[in-house]
């Protein structure tokens, strides 16, 4: 597919500067781009190649002011990474859309329902019941149990399983070996020191426009349902127990983990191996900084967390800078002590 800068400026809604009939087939980094490529300049640090780079066509803030003129074609827009993000995006549901049809092999359920214009990758098994809503995308080795609901236009990629009972929203994207509907870990101790498992009969809701890394594992509720919020974005591995409810357009990044029965709020941003104990609250806005424990509930919305147990932001960098000094503060005392000891036998001896 190829598309000229008129056409890319008026999806992003951004002024040409340059020839507005260039034309570009495909993306690349602004240091690596050829005479076809699109490319974008956000980050500063990387001007330099825009004086040195092929790209036919790169996307730049609107207030950017050259140093000197280039031969590629501009777009102006008020945010460079956005606009091009949007941009990649548009490609790819240009691409999905080409991809409609069920391969061979696929076990389908006489009584599942399957939508218009949807994709159902080879060896993949749609259960009793079932629901793949209108330009779903199954991708090969998939798995969607009895009663589940997949929404329209929503993305599974490959080997991706969904148990019973579990509903995805609309534009959700769920990457490859990703698991909701397990069950949640919940086993009641006995007198003998064994474990009796407790059953888990509720399911996970996965709400519009979500999208889930590779390898993540949500699992099911034990009554009622663990909830992901419409717009919520979470990392590859990452852990969300039974019962758990992530707010809207909340987003969690890599290896973090989230104990059960735990509430997030909205617009919560957690950093990679952060750790979340069960049974607490975590207020809208609060931002938890990479590798922190959260051990209770967090009230106060917008706060900034860090450090295990985690404490407020600004306090753990002086925490951190004392922490430093310790070595030159024990040698200080040390010597201080000494100095004393000395003006002690000093007066003694007066």
């Amino acid at each position: 597919m190829e598309f000229s800068a008129q056409q890319i400026a008026s999806l992003v809604q951004g002024s040409i500067e340059g020839n507005p009939a260039v034309l570009v087939k495909g993306f690349a980094k602004i240091e690596e781009a050829k005479a076809d490529n699109l490319a974008f300049l956000a980050n500063p640090k990387y001007e330099e190649y825009l004086y040195t780079t092929k790209a036919g066509v790169i996307i730049v803030g609107d207030q950017l002011q050259l140093k000197k003129e280039i031969p590629s074609t501009l777009i102006r827009v008020k945010d460079a990474y956005s606009s091009f993000a949007s941009l990649m995006q548009f490609y790819q549901q240009m691409q999905a859309k080409s991809l409609t049809g069920i391969q061979e092999p696929v076990y389908i359920h006489p009584s599942a329902k399957i939508g218009e214009n949807v994709f159902i990758g080879a060896f993949s098994y749609i259960g009793e019941n079932a629901v793949i809503g209108d330009n779903a995308k199954i991708h090969a080795q998939s798995f969607v149990g009895n009663n589940a609901s997949i929404g329209n236009e929503t993305i599974l990629h490959a080997g991706v399983k969904i148990y019973h009972d579990c509903v995805v929203g609309n534009k959700a994207v769920i990457h490859a070996g990703t698991v909701l509907g397990s069950d949640g870990f919940g086993f009641a101790p006995q007198a003998d020191g064994t474990y009796k498992k407790v059953p888990q009969l509720g399911n996970v809701v996965v709400e519009d426009e979500v999208e889930i890394g590779a390898n993540t594992c949500i699992d099911r509720a034990t009554m009622g349902s663990t909830i992901i919020r419409k717009g919520t974005k979470l990392d590859n591995l990452v852990q969300i127990a039974h019962n758990v409810e992530i707010g809207q357009d909340s987003v969690i990044a890599a290896q973090a983990g989230i104990s059960g029965s735990t509430k997030v709020g909205k617009n919560v941003m957690m950093g990679g191996q952060v750790g979340v104990v069960g049974h607490i609250t975590i207020a809208d806005g609060t931002k938890i900084n990479g590798q922190s424990g959260i051990t209770r509930t967090v009230s106060e919305p917008n706060t900034s967390l860090n450090d295990t147990p985690a404490f407020d932001y600004k306090s753990t960098l002086r925490s951190q800078a004392v922490y430093r000094r310790l070595p030159a503060l024990e040698k200080k005392i040390q010597e201080l002590e000494k100095a004393l000891d000395a003006l002690l036998k000093a007066k003694e001896k007066e």
